[in-house]
This record gives C-alpha cells, sequence and structure tokens, in this order.
C-alpha cells in the first residue's frame, strides 16, 4: 500500500506571524517555517499502519518554495521513505484553487492507495483543499476525523460533528483529513536524521506535471485588492464606581451590542 501525506509548511505558530502589506500574502519570513503540526499527527497515523504493515510505502509531498525541502527532509526523518516536491514559480501567492489543481496533478503522478491530510493549516484555516482534491480526482473524501483504522481494502473513523458522532468509510482510494483528536507526531531519532539525507526526494514543477504555466494564470484565482496593519490595541474604557457604576456598566454594554 502506498500512503501519500500532505504536507505543509508554514510559519511557527509561537514566532509572529503577519501579513506583507505589498503583496497582501503570508510573509514567511517573519517566523521560523516549520511542518503544520496537523500534518505531523496525519504522518505519525500513516507511520503506525507502516510500523504493523511492512509492505507500506509512505510518501510525503509538498507544495512550496525552494526552503520548503527542510519540512519534507524532517517528515523523511520521522520514517517516510520519499518525498515529491512541487516547486514552480507560478505557485507564488497560490490559493486553494491552484493549490489542488497542482498537488492533485502530483498525486496522479506519484501514484496513491490513500492521501493523508490535515483538516486545515494554521496559517491560512481554509480547510477546503482536501475536498477540492478529492474533487478533481474523483475518490471520496472522509473529513475531520477523530480516528482512524486502514485496511488494504477501505478506510474507517469517527468524524464528530455538533449533533454527534458518525462512523464512516470509504473503499480505497481515498483520502482522508484528520483533526486534533490524533495523536502527537513521534520525535526523529539520530538513525532517522542520517537516514534521511539519502532518501529520494522527487522535485517537479508544473510543465513535469503536465500544468500548462499559463492554465494557472488563467485561473479565476483569489486575489488580494489591499492589506493593511492592524491597528494598535487602545486602552478600554475604565469606569469609576461613584455609585452610578452599575448603570455605567449597562449603557456601555448596551451601547457596543454586547447585550
Amino acid at each position: 500500500m502506498r500512503i501519500v501525506v500532505l504536507v505543509k509548511q508554514v510559519p511557527d505558530t509561537s514566532d509572529v506571524r503577519k501579513l506583507d502589506l505589498n503583496t497582501g500574502l503570508l510573509d514567511r519570513d517573519a517566523g521560523e517555517p516549520i511542518v503544520d503540526e496537523i500534518n505531523e499527527r496525519g504522518l505519525e497515523a500513516a507511520l503506525r499502519y507502516k510500523d504493523d504493515n511492512k509492505g507500506t510505502e509512505v510518501v510525503v509531498l509538498s507544495m512550496g518554495p525552494e526552503n520548503a525541502i527542510k519540512s519534507i527532509r524532517k517528515a523523511l526523518s520521522m520514517g517516510a521513505d520519499s518525498g515529491v516536491h512541487i516547486v514552480d514559480d507560478s505557485l507564488a501567492g497560490a490559493d486553494a484553487l491552484v493549490t489542488s489543481l497542482a498537488i492533485s496533478k502530483a498525486l496522479e503522478r506519484t501514484g496513491y492507495d490513500l492521501v493523508v491530510a490535515g483538516n486545515e493549516s494554521t496559517d491560512g484555516n481554509g480547510g477546503i483543499v482536501p475536498a477540492m482534491i478529492s474533487e478533481r480526482l474523483g475518490i471520496p473524501l472522509l473529513g475531520f476525523l477523530v480516528n482512524m483504522e486502514i485496511t488494504e481494502a477501505q478506510v474507517s473513523g469517527e468524524r464528530q460533528g455538533d449533533d454527534g458522532t458518525a462512523n464512516v468509510h470509504a473503499g480505497l482510494p481515498a483520502i482522508v483529513t484528520v483533526t486534533e483528536r490524533f495523536d502527537y507526531a513521534r520525535f526523529p531519532n539520530f538513525k532517522g536524521i542520517m537516514t534521511a539525507k539519502r532518501k529520494p526526494v522527487d522535485t517537479v514543477t508544473l510543465a513535469e506535471l503536465g500544468v500548462d504555466a499559463a492554465e494557472v494564470s488563467s485561473l479565476d484565482r483569489t486575489e488580494v485588492i489591499s492589506a493593511v496593519e492592524r491597528p494598535a490595541r487602545t486602552a478600554g474604557t475604565k469606569i469609576d464606581d461613584d455609585g452610578t457604576a452599575a448603570a455605567t456598566l449597562v449603557e456601555y454594554l448596551a451601547t457596543n451590542r454586547l447585550v
């Protein structure tokens, strides 16, 4: 079985995250780039299946600039067998539509039985790309799972919703998205770090995926019209209790539609 785990490099959530006010895009140099934690949890689920099923191959696939190779190498040091890195200048600022197109083409090229992704990235929080990939590839999607069981023929799990829990399953090939209910990822050991340097990473462009850059440019992609810096926080309203504090507080809450 071949399991492909989608990995995204994002700015460290513990650092300051901000937009580039000139482009309206995320400033990826503002913080240290890391593997998105939700993707690490998905990778851990794939690796645990591989631990018990030795014929399993785990491939990590990432779309991003050249330095995203660092995140791919980390995933390889954790236990993945190989990587695929989509790199193309025309993908700069790609939205969900363009991203799903490129990843879908890469999946077709790589081959897969199961695709594992996070339910949403920490830098975009869109959560729509896996569904778009599912539609492009014509495979079932089991989204927002809280646990997962994989067999040679199908994948199943529980999905937690506002109205309760649903038990869902789908035949392979399929795509799933995991949530933070999945376990934390394992730490790379010394052997894993050393062997990761020798594991293969296939670096591909859009042309090599059979996608014309002009086609990408012609898509009705999301465009940021303008971006402004968030204004600095101002001091709140101070109420001195001179006997009318309760009435003043009620008036303030009502005026600001807080009650």
